[in-house]
């Protein structure tokens, strides 16, 4: 609206892309293209929330869903992949009926409590889903703040490209002053665990925090992290062999 001549030469750009034929585009277009939608200028995905979190993150805030949607789910996750692996962020790109079961569950179970591997015993995040977001703040800050306490990590699910490709992404963001990309990633790590799991014992932990939680016993959580590997794999000065 304030530049006419700039709107008209990205009108010329945006027709120039689909008179291309499909697959002609390459993955490096791709990554500026969601470079170019993740600046603040686009105005979108640019309120934050306390914290420095972003208010009402989209997937069109990130990348061009329209022009992703020529593409098929195998090359959107080899871009999404690809544009956040040189970024300090966690990412994921999950399959529809794994997400279909984790937010089935996440209706009925929307918080939890996860354990984060420290150099000595464990420290305990409470994890509570709003809509498509998970949010984490540390157990002592919801003990101390309770419902104020600020989240220090955001994971932002998209099904934007459930149903036509298969596929919901995800990424992150976190308050670096608390956790580090390797901490983020044993959280994220740990819903993949608790509620896409197959074990009726391990999801068993989830209902039993939300509907009965005098029955709750947190050494159940570190119990099945050291049982899933991921206790052992993820303690700070280990790096885990596994993709």
């Amino acid at each position: 609206r304030s530049n006419p001549d700039v709107f008209e030469s990205r009108m010329e750009k945006r027709s120039e892309v689909k008179k291309q034929p499909v697959g002609h585009s390459k993955q490096g277009e791709f990554i500026r293209c969601m470079e170019e939608k993740a600046r603040p200028a686009e105005g979108l995905g640019n309120k934050t929330s306390k914290g420095g979190f972003t208010r009402d993150k989209t997937l069109d805030s990130i990348l061009n869903v329209e022009m992703v949607k020529e593409k098929s789910a195998g090359e959107i996750t080899q871009i999404w992949n690809q544009y956040f692996s040189a970024k300090d962020t966690v990412y994921a790109v999950i399959p529809a009926d794994k997400f279909d079961l984790i937010w089935k569950r996440a209706q009925k179970c929307p918080s939890f409590l996860y354990a984060l591997p420290r150099k000595e015993g464990y420290e305990f995040f409470v994890g509570q889903w709003s809509g498509t977001e998970l949010h984490f703040t540390s157990l002592i800050n919801v003990q101390t703040q309770g419902e104020t306490a600020p989240s220090q990590l955001v994971l932002y699910h998209y099904p934007d490209l459930q149903k036509e490709k298969g596929i919901v992404l995800m990424t992150a963001e976190m308050d670096s002053k608390f956790l580090v990309v390797h901490d983020a990633q044993c959280l994220a790590n740990q819903v993949q665990l608790f509620y896409a799991t197959d074990r009726s014992e391990t999801y068993g932990l989830v209902e039993t925090f939300n509907h009965r939680s005098s029955e709750f016993k947190y050494m159940s959580v570190i119990a099945e992290l050291e049982q899933s590997g991921l206790g052992r794999e993820l303690r700070p000065g280990q790096v885990s062999d596994k993709s």
